[in-house]
């Protein structure tokens, strides 16, 4: 009976046994590392299965001995190798180092962990544990080289920013302060988006005629980039030209779709354009697909009724009717793109209201300001795509007349 009560025992611990170097195993494969040993004064090496792994050796080969692992280790870090043996040899603390090893075909990379095997004596061999961190070290690198990528891209497109905007700048100079023009301060905005892709063709221009009148215009041109900015440069150009022909504003919006029509093709584009007589201070305008400007009267702001005109470019022979608005002394009249209103994130009528309702505290004593104050309450510059705005203020005799009182504009 004790016999069999001995053997059942024996069993026992040979059954929590096999389970334990079991669970070591799996361990091992897990972390893929495993350990290692070698006996300097017999010679003796042994590894445990994962190693074998590590370095795709069969078992049948058996260990590698310290002497000779150098030639599996690759030149150019044979010097991380032999810090690391003679670190692990000096003393009783384990010593790390991490170098690459030639698998194959491909190299493999290793943290190995070693310290000196003590006995009596003093140190007599050294024993670790070794582990493939190759994969580690490849997702490492991955990431590495994708922020430099995306470094590489950021500086690209500030670069691609740069030219874009000191070419709008050249071809479209934005005034410095308030211009100055008979019986009206004017003022100009434009916000370029946030995004370096969506610069585009936003445009204006603000002038005095032969005739003694004012010509006001803003647009924008379809697409974005460089593209759209040249056919915008074209556009302009071409308006500056046939303004001095003395065309009412409806007739300018004719001859410029009969360009963008044969000349600049697969394009549309919107604009405003008007006249203000600075005598009787009556602005006569046209639109083609732009939203109507804002009136700023006594603190209340209204938007103008638009006359009927289509987009540039979208078809021929259509009219283009011209609409008359009376201005008084101390108005202000906001023209802008749609890029000033329009966000992905809101709807259309959302922005414009922000705008209606932030133009009421526009001043003609501070319009570089009050525009600047204008963009922050609708909510900063637009992520998708820029916008243009031009603030007219109606001068009185001797100044701007702002509630009855006489006072200097900007």
């Amino acid at each position: 009976m004790v016999d069999v009560l001995g053997a059942a025992e024996l069993l026992g611990h040979e059954s929590d046994t096999e389970l334990l170097a079991a669970r070591l195993a799996h361990a091992q494969r897990l972390g893929n590392m495993g350990w290692a040993k070698w006996h300097l004064l017999s010679g003796e090496t042994v590894w445990s299965d994962q190693v074998y792994a590590i370095f795709g050796r069969d078992t049948d080969q058996g260990p590698i001995a310290l002497p000779d692992l150098a030639e599996h280790v690759e030149p150019a870090d044979m010097g991380m190798l032999d810090q690391l043996l003679w670190s692990a040899a000096q003393g009783a603390e384990a010593a790390q180092a991490e170098f690459r090893i030639r698998r194959g075909g491909e190299l493999r990379d290793l943290r190995v962990v070693l310290e000196p095997l003590m006995e009596s004596g003093g140190p007599v061999g050294m024993h670790g544990v070794i582990q493939d961190i190759t994969g580690r070290r490849r997702a490492e690198r991955m990431v590495s080289e994708s922020r430099r990528q995306l470094l590489e891209a950021r500086e690209r497109a500030a670069e691609e920013r740069h030219v874009m905007l000191a070419m709008r700048e050249a071809i479209l100079p934005e005034p410095a302060g308030c211009l100055d023009l008979p019986h009206t301060r004017i003022a100009v905005r434009y916000v370029p988006a946030e995004k370096t892709a969506n610069l585009g063709g936003d445009w204006f221009e603000a002038a005095p005629t032969p005739d003694g009148r004012l010509l006001l215009a803003i647009g924008d041109v379809s697409g974005h980039g460089l593209p759209a900015i040249a056919r915008m440069a074209q556009l302009r150009h071409a308006l500056v030209g046939l303004a001095m022909t003395g065309q009412a504003a409806n007739g300018l919006l004719t001859l410029l779709n009969d360009l963008v029509m044969h000349q600049l093709t697969d394009t549309t584009a919107t604009a405003i354009i008007g006249h203000l007589d600075p005598q009787t201070r009556v602005f006569a305008w046209s639109q083609a697909g732009n939203l109507a400007p804002i009136l700023v009267r006594e603190g209340v702001t209204s938007q103008l009724g638009p006359p009927r005109g289509v987009l540039l470019g979208a078809a021929s022979g259509r009219p283009y009717e011209l609409a008359t608005t009376r201005l008084l002394p101390g108005d202000l009249l906001l023209m802008f793109t749609d890029g000033l209103v329009e966000r992905r994130t809101r709807d259309i009528d959302v922005g414009l209201d922000l705008t209606m309702a932030a133009a009421r505290h526009l001043r003609g004593r501070d319009l570089e300001a009050g525009l600047d104050r204008l963009l922050t309450d609708i909510g900063g510059p637009n992520p998708e795509d820029d916008a243009c705005l031009l603030a007219v203020g109606v001068l009185g005799q001797g100044g701007l007349s702002v509630r009855g009182a006489t006072i200097d504009p900007c």
